[in-house]
């Protein structure tokens, strides 16, 4: 073992070089720099203390001579002994002073300390080393990392330095090794030297390559300890544990907000600048990521890669896949804390959660009416719009959703895709079958706020109010007379038009309406639909039936404003009130 010390009245530079007899793993000659120093070391067997300002002639070797007293020139010597080290020393603008020392084989090798930076070099003795094979290890002052070679030290220290040798020709970046900069070249010459067997993927680093055959081989080499997940990269093992540790190391400058990986504090800052900068070649949409950009070109091309195993069902969206999927599997990882009804999606949840408190984000600028739900403010805005984006193909009548356009093409196909489980009777849309399935229920879920009666349907509970507030708002153009109903207008105006389309089969007699028709039809077919629940007595129509029940109940509705006569008849009050008046409706003439 040499070790070798070099001293001046204010540095000091010590070195350890380790000698082996059997075979070198590293090169024995050492140089070291310091500042414009350098110093090429070789073995030595003895210790001598040199002042390279005042050597002594008769030290040095007959065949070299000083260069000169002038320290700054520099000084070349060799020591007689032939075992004795090789010291070169230029830019001598400091005395320095060297010691060499050969330690016994069995000692264990020292450490070294190199001048500005103090570098440890740990080494087993020669005896230990013959039997284990082992080197010296370098340990980093810096941050105790520990190296297997000096020559790797010395390119690590640079990282704490920030000493870049090598500087790329085309943009100026500088790096630390000539590797570096070489694979750094290849991003302006677009080299990428390195390809996948399997796929013949190209890669312009060879690490990128083997973490690339991982897909094919499915190699996931680094292991998750806290819930075993496995990943292809250090670089994924490491931003997965930030989800256990909660570390969000990356700050956006501007609101604050925490990431847990540096690519998405970029998207986020993106937010800020409105910053797109992926552009459709197609439709010239801007977009912030290179995902997003991806996904709206599909848009474009039809491409549907992702397929349901179960129903075959393709979509453009890996995510809405995934939500599909749910449907077959009936997951609904979304609960209310409310009602504890379950949902597919957080959006669905978030929707539903404002039944319980209320709230309509959403409002019309045209009207001020709030809705829940985003897609209902749009569906609203078209009433004042009039917009009807969807015409059907057949008929050229429009609408304003794909909903009511997708129920109106079942009118063309016959298609009624759903059935009533208790009846078998079939609808042409979901929304039919549900009021259906209340007749057998006799489920009423709306009541009147006025009178407290019940309905099926809330259209009915909204015409039977109009009993209530006296509104018409369906009038005659012709006549100016005014209904609650929209079928009771359209009926009243074919008597302007002298319309009667509902005609009778057995007596020729036509009809307004094919209500008025059907209770025609019951006086030749003597059909009685409506039966009294006290006597059991048919009737052909319902009024007539509420007439007859009113000689049980005793009910009298109609009362007389003059004597307060009662009668369960209107016509029997009209023939009351004509006492009153003095009319004599059913006067006969005398004959003489």
């Amino acid at each position: 073992m040499a070790s070798v010390k070099l001293e001046d009245c204010s540095q000091t530079l010590e070195l350890n070089v380790n000698i082996k007899d059997e075979e070198e793993e590293e090169k024995i000659g050492t140089s070291v720099s310091h500042g414009r120093l350098r110093l090429s070391l070789m073995p030595v067997t003895s210790t001598v203390r040199t002042d390279p300002a005042c050597l002594s002639p008769s030290t040095l070797s007959p065949n070299l001579q000083s260069l000169g007293p002038d320290c700054d020139s520099g000084a070349q010597f060799a020591l007689q002994d032939p075992e004795m080290a090789s010291v070169k020393l230029e830019d001598c603008s400091q005395t320095l002073e060297l010691n060499v020392n050969i330690k016994d084989e069995e000692e264990e090798i020292g450490k070294s300390i190199s001048h500005g930076d103090h570098v440890e070099t740990f080494s087993k003795s020669r005896e230990q080393q013959s039997n284990h094979g082992a080197k010296r290890f370098h340990h980093c002052p810096h941050c105790e990392e520990i190296l297997p070679f000096l020559s790797k030290l010395k390119i690590h220290l640079r990282i704490h330095t920030g000493e870049n040798l090598y500087s790329c020709t085309d943009c100026g970046k500088s790096f630390t090794t000539s590797t570096k900069l070489k694979v750094h070249q290849r991003t302006h010459t677009r080299e990428k030297p390195y390809s996948c067997s399997d796929c013949g993927k190209s890669f312009s680093r060879l690490d990128n390559l083997n973490t690339h055959e991982r897909i094919h081989t499915g190699e996931k080499p680094y292991y998750c300890s806290d819930c075993g997940k496995c990943f292809k990269t250090t670089a994924e093992l490491k931003v997965h544990h930030r989800t256990h540790t909660g570390e969000k190391p990356y700050s956006c400058s501007d609101c604050g907000k925490s990431f847990s990986r540096l690519g998405h504090l970029k998207i986020h800052e993106r937010m800020h600048t409105g910053e797109k900068p992926y552009s459709c070649s197609n439709c010239i949409k801007c977009f912030t990521t290179s995902t997003e950009l991806n996904v709206h070109q599909r848009t474009h091309t039809g491409e549907k890669p992702y397929f349901c195993y179960v129903c075959g069902a393709s979509f453009s969206r890996l995510g809405n896949l995934k939500l599909h999927e749910r449907i077959h599997t009936g997951e609904k990882p979304y609960s209310c804390s409310n009602c504890l009804k379950g949902f597919t999606t957080s959006t669905d949840l978030k929707v539903h959660q404002r039944t319980h408190t209320g709230e309509k984000p959403y409002l019309c600028s045209d009207c001020g009416v709030s809705f829940s739900r985003l897609d209902h403010i749009k569906l609203h805005e078209r009433v004042h719009t009039g917009q009807k984006p969807y015409i059907c193909s057949d008929c050229g009548k429009c609408f304003k959703t794909t909903a009511e356009l997708k129920g109106h093409q079942r009118i063309h196909t016959g298609e009624k895709p759903y059935s009533c489980s208790d009846c078998g009777k079939s609808f042409s849309q979901l929304g039919q079958l549900k009021i259906h399935k209340r007749k057998h229920t006799g489920q009423k879920p709306y009541s009147c706020f006025y009178c407290v009666k019940c309905f099926t349907t809330s259209t009915e509970l909204k015409v039977h109010q109009r009993t209530h507030t006296g509104e018409k708002p369906y009038s005659c153009s012709d006549c100016r007379k005014s209904f609650s109903q929209p079928s009771h207008l359209k009926r009243h105006q074919g008597i302007h038009k002298g319309e009667k389309p509902s005609y009778c089969s057995h007596d020729g007699k036509c009809f307004k309406s094919s209500a008025e028709l059907k209770v025609n039809q019951r006086s030749h077919t003597g059909e009685k639909s409506y039966f009294c629940s006290y006597c059991g007595k048919g009737f052909s129509r319902l009024s007539n039936v509420k007439i007859h029940q009113r000689i049980h109940t005793g009910e009298k509705p109609y009362h007389c404003t003059d004597c307060e006569k009662r009668f369960s008849q209107q016509s029997n009050l009209k023939r009351h009130q004509s006492i009153h008046k003095g009319e004599k409706p059913h006067q006969f003439s005398q004959t003489s």
